[in-house]
């Protein structure tokens, strides 16, 4: 019974996603949230690279974009989301209040999904180990004031809010996951980081000439 609502979840999820720019919502700031599939994602992710310069550029050869089982999703997952929230508190110190506000909603929604993942391993993985090898995805940003720390959080975050898209996009198409609650989870993780990508690369563009290559 089980596995058919994670069949379900997984199903409407991709229903969504397969549907490209061509069925898009909007988030409360009014922000378009367009879908993309695994494949269209590859392709924006190849566009960000180019135009982001040289430190995201070979991110996604060096670090995992897809989990072997759902354990292992919500392992590299809370790892990943950890090193976002410790870049976000860095804006505490921006002198942009709208980078400010953005670094308070990464942390608070981040750090609620990293309790929800750590307390299912706790409860359905006991045995297992939670360690992961994750190497780090993000530039050291405290010594970073000024637009110097706006323009390199914003550079390494949309890299890296891609690569969490993509695990998502990955274990959904797979499918993966032996929870309705992780496709869930997982449904949320990439249509939430892909507005935010958006609204970075948004940002990038107007305050610093930053363009993508597509």
């Amino acid at each position: 019974m089980r596995r058919t609502i994670v069949a379900a979840v997984v199903a409407a999820a991709l229903v969504g996603a397969g549907a490209g720019a061509a069925v898009t919502a909007h988030d409360d700031d009014g922000w378009p949230q367009p879908m993309m599939s695994e494949g269209r994602l590859v392709g924006h992710l190849g566009g960000q690279q180019g135009g982001l310069g040289g430190h995201m550029a070979g991110f996604a050869t060096g670090h995992h974009l897809s989990a072997a089982s759902e354990q292992e999703y919500l392992a590299e997952m809370v790892a990943h989301h950890q090193e976002a929230i410790d870049a976000a508190r860095e804006l505490r110190r921006s002198d942009r209040a709208t980078m400010r506000r953005f670094g308070e909603r990464i942390v608070e929604a981040q750090s609620a999904q990293v309790a929800q993942m750590e307390s299912w391993l706790a409860e359905w993985y006991p045995g297992d180990s939670t360690d992961v090898d994750y190497e780090p995805m993000m530039r050291d940003l405290t010594g970073l004031t000024g637009d110097r720390l706006d323009r390199t959080f914003l550079e390494d975050m949309v890299g890296h809010h891609m690569a969490a898209v993509m695990m998502s996009q990955h274990g959904l198409a797979s499918p993966l996951f032996d929870h309705d609650e992780v496709a869930v989870l997982a449904v949320d993780i990439r249509n939430d980081q892909h507005a935010e990508i958006l609204r970075m690369r948004a940002w990038l563009r107007d305050w610093f000439g930053v363009r993508s290559m597509r």
